[in-house]
C-alpha cells in the first residue's frame, strides 16, 4: 500500500526490512490460511457500523498477461484486457458492493483443463497445486464462492454477473434453487417466449412404425425470440430512468422489463427480462428471478451496478499492486490474493467511515455548481497512509548489502536456468 512501484515479493521484502528469503517462505510455501482472511473480511463487512441492507455480490473475471507457462493456471487464454488470446493467468474474481463502498471478498485460480492431464502431474506438484483440485470452469468457481459467502454472515440481496455466467442455464438455476435473487446479463441472442410454451413429448423413431418417448426431455412448443428482438417490439414500454448522479452527470437511460420463459436445465422457468439503452445507443440485457411486480426502478439502479467490480478490479491492480504478482505457485496466488483483499478492505472501510464522518457541504456543492463531489478514492488513502507511516530510508551500507544480495540472486537464477536447459554454452 504504501511503496509506489514495485510492489512484488522482492520489492516488499526490501522496503520493510525483510530478507527476501523469508518473505518469499510466508508467501510462497508458509500454510497460514488464505480462505480465512477472506472469511475475516466478509465477517467485518458485516459488521460495519451503520452498513444498511441492499448490498449486492458481482461476479466476474480478471486476466494477467504472463511469459512463462510454468506458472499455475498460466496457459494460452482469452485475455479481456487486452482483447485477444494470450499466455495468462485467469481469476475468477466475486466483489461484495453497496454504495460507496466496494472490495473484492473471495477469488478462485482458473485452471484450464490441460492442467489435469497425466503430463503435468510433476509440474502441479512442483507448483503446488493441491491434489484434490480438480478441473472446474469459471462458473463452477463463482458459484462455489457465492455459496461459501451464502454460508457466512455476509448479507446480501442480489448476486449480479455478466454474459459469460448469465447465458449459463446451469448457474441462473442454481441461484434460483437456493432462492438468491440474481440480475446477470445475457447475450443479444438469447432465445425466450413471451407467453408459456407447451410442453410434448420428445419422441424417438424405433424402428420403421415404432415410436417410444425419449430421455432428453420435452420438445417445448411455442415461438422463441431473442432478446434483442423483444426489446424492438412496439408492446415493450420504455420508460427514462435517473439511476443515479455521477461526477459527469446524472446517470439517466431508458429501461425496461417484461415477464419471459426461458428453458433451463431442460425445465421451463419464468424470468425477468431487463433491457437498457444506453447513451451511446448499445443495448444490453439481463434476466433475472425477481418477481414481475419488481420495480423498474429498482432493476434499473442494479443493472447499473456491475461497473463496481470493474472498479474492484482496477483498484486491486492499479493501487493494491495485485496486477505486480510475479509469483509462479499456486499458494503464492491465494495469499497474494488474501492480501490484495484485506487491503482493498482497508481502503473500502476507510472510505466508508470517512463518508459517515464528513458529510459534503452543500454550499460547496452550491459554489462549484454539481451535485455530487467526488468520493474519496483508494490512492487518497495510500497517500494519507504513506503521510503517517512513512517507509523506512536506506543507509548506504544498506543499500550496499541488498545491491549485493540482489546481484548474487540474480546469478543463481541464472545459474539455475543454465542447468534445466542442460547447455551451458547456449543460455536461454
Amino acid at each position: 500500500m504504501r511503496l509506489e512501484t514495485g510492489r512484488h515479493f522482492a520489492g516488499i521484502a526490501r522496503a520493510t526490512g525483510v530478507a527476501g528469503q523469508n518473505m518469499q517462505h510466508f508467501m510462497s510455501e508458509s500454510p497460514w490460511p488464505a480462505a480465512a482472511v477472506c472469511r475475516q473480511v466478509q465477517a467485518e463487512i458485516a459488521a460495519l457500523p451503520g452498513l444498511p441492507a441492499g448490498g449486492v455480490l458481482i461476479l466476474d473475471e480478471s486476466a494477467d498477461e504472463k511469459s512463462s507457462a510454468q506458472t499455475a493456471g498460466a496457459s494460452p487464454q482469452r485475455n479481456g484486457r487486452l482483447g485477444k488470446v494470450e499466455m495468462s493467468q485467469v481469476g475468477t474474481f466475486l466483489a461484495y458492493a453497496h454504495g460507496p463502498l466496494w472490495s473484492w471478498v473471495a477469488g478462485r485460480l482458473f485452471l484450464p483443463q490441460r492442467w489435469f492431464t497425466a503430463e503435468r502431474a510433476a509440474l502441479r506438484a512442483r507448483l503446488g497445486v493441491p491434489a484434490e483440485r480438480a478441473f472446474a470452469t469459471k462458473i463452477q468457481l463463482g458459484w462455489e464462492m457465492i455459496q461459501e459467502v451464502q454460508q457466512g454472515p455476509l448479507p446480501f440481496a442480489c448476486v449480479l454477473a455478466d454474459a459469460l455466467y448469465g447465458q449459463s442455464e446451469w448457474f441462473r438455476a442454481q441461484l434460483d434453487w437456493a432462492g438468491l435473487p440474481y440480475l446477470v446479463e445475457v447475450p443479444a441472442d438469447t432465445q425466450v417466449f413471451l407467453t408459456p410454451p407447451r410442453a410434448v413429448a420428445r419422441q424417438v423413431k424405433r424402428g420403421p412404425k415404432r415410436r417410444t418417448p425419449a430421455a432428453a426431455g420435452p420438445v417445448w412448443q411455442g415461438t422463441p425470440l431473442p432478446v434483442s428482438a423483444v426489446a424492438q417490439r412496439a408492446d415493450t414500454a420504455w420508460q427514462s430512468i435517473a439511476v443515479r448522479p455521477t461526477e459527469r452527470g446524472v446517470l439517466a437511460d431508458p429501461f425496461a422489463a417484461r415477464p419471459v420463459w426461458t428453458v433451463r436445465e431442460g425445465t421451463l422457468a419464468a424470468e425477468l427480462l431487463v433491457m437498457r439503452r444506453e447513451a451511446h445507443g448499445r443495448e444490453t440485457y439481463a434476466l433475472s428471478n425477481g418477481a414481475p411486480t419488481t420495480p423498474l426502478a429498482q432493476l434499473a439502479v442494479r443493472t447499473c451496478l456491475r461497473y463496481l467490480v470493474e472498479r474492484a478490479i482496477q483498484d486491486a491492480r492499479s493501487q493494491a499492486g495485485w496486477a505486480e504478482l510475479e509469483a509462479q505457485k499456486y499458494r503464492a496466488w491465494e495469499h497474494h490474493l488474501a492480501l490484495t483483499i484485506l487491503a482493498c478492505w482497508f481502503v473500502a472501510q476507510t472510505k466508508w467511515e470517512w463518508s459517515q464522518q464528513y458529510e459534503h457541504d452543500p454550499g460547496l456543492l452550491a459554489q462549484l455548481e454539481v451535485e455530487l463531489l467526488p468520493a474519496l478514492s483508494m490512492a487518497n488513502v495510500r497517500t494519507l497512509l504513506r503521510s503517517v507511516m512513512p517507509l523506512p530510508q536506506f543507509s548506504p551500507e544498506q543499500a550496499t548489502q541488498w545491491v549485493v544480495e540482489h546481484l548474487l540472486q540474480r546469478t543463481r537464477s541464472r545459474r539455475s536456468r543454465l542447468k534445466s536447459y542442460g547447455n551451458s554454452d547456449h543460455p536461454p
